[in-house]
């Protein structure tokens, strides 16, 4: 019986400097933010012994590239093991101009052309995000989930979403994101998402 890991990958590094990467009052920085709650989220993983490995622990930008490397070869290297990475990121309204804008809310994205594991990781903390009542984006009543090319996604050897933790470019959204009430529900998202994927009868029960 494989074992379940999870990885994870904070959005971007600083310098911050571009549109749709902070809030246009600087008070959020998406890096540094995504970090933050970052660390808040594997305090909770490790509170409930599950496994997870930061593809990213530095601060400053590291590459798209780089980052499937790392996580191609710790999924290369670990056959035993079922991994799922999970992308962390804060979301912005086009085109990243640096100004306020009305558009708020949660979602969850993976690739276009996505594994079924990637869509029962996508659905599962999308359900976990209506459950909390929090204002949850999709691009169709049916389908939880949006789809896009992004590098991430595309090019890992494993299940992977990528989540848009409400907007940088949206005062409201900002003011929550930054309370301690915001940053506890973008973490407990996660953690009951992953919850309910690891208890879906598809999912490969792991010891």
């Amino acid at each position: 019986m494989k074992k379940f890991e999870l990885l994870l990958d904070f959005g971007h590094g600083v310098p911050a400097r571009t549109g749709g990467k902070h809030s246009p009052d600087m008070s959020l920085v998406e890096p540094v933010y995504c970090r933050e709650v970052g660390n808040m989220l594997c305090n909770a993983l490790d509170e409930l012994g599950i496994k997870y490995r930061i593809i990213v622990p530095e601060l400053e930008d590291i590459s798209l590239g780089e980052r499937c490397k790392r996580i191609n070869t710790i999924v290369n290297n670990n056959k035993d093991t079922d991994f799922v990475l999970i992308s962390i990121h804060n979301n912005a309204a086009p085109p990243n101009d640096n100004q306020w804008h009305s558009a708020r809310g949660w979602s969850v994205w993976v690739y276009n052309g996505a594994s079924e594991k990637s869509k029962i990781l996508a659905n599962s903390l999308n359900d976990a995000a209506k459950e909390m009542n929090l204002k949850v984006r999709q691009p169709e009543p049916k389908q939880k989930y949006y789809t896009a090319n992004f590098y991430i996604l595309r090019n890992t050897k494993c299940p992977a979403v990528l989540t848009e933790n409400f907007f940088q470019d949206n005062k409201e959204d900002v003011e929550w994101l930054l309370s301690d009430e915001g940053k506890a529900s973008v973490v407990n998202i996660h953690v009951a998402g992953i919850l309910k994927y690891l208890h879906h009868p598809y999912v490969i029960k792991t010891s």
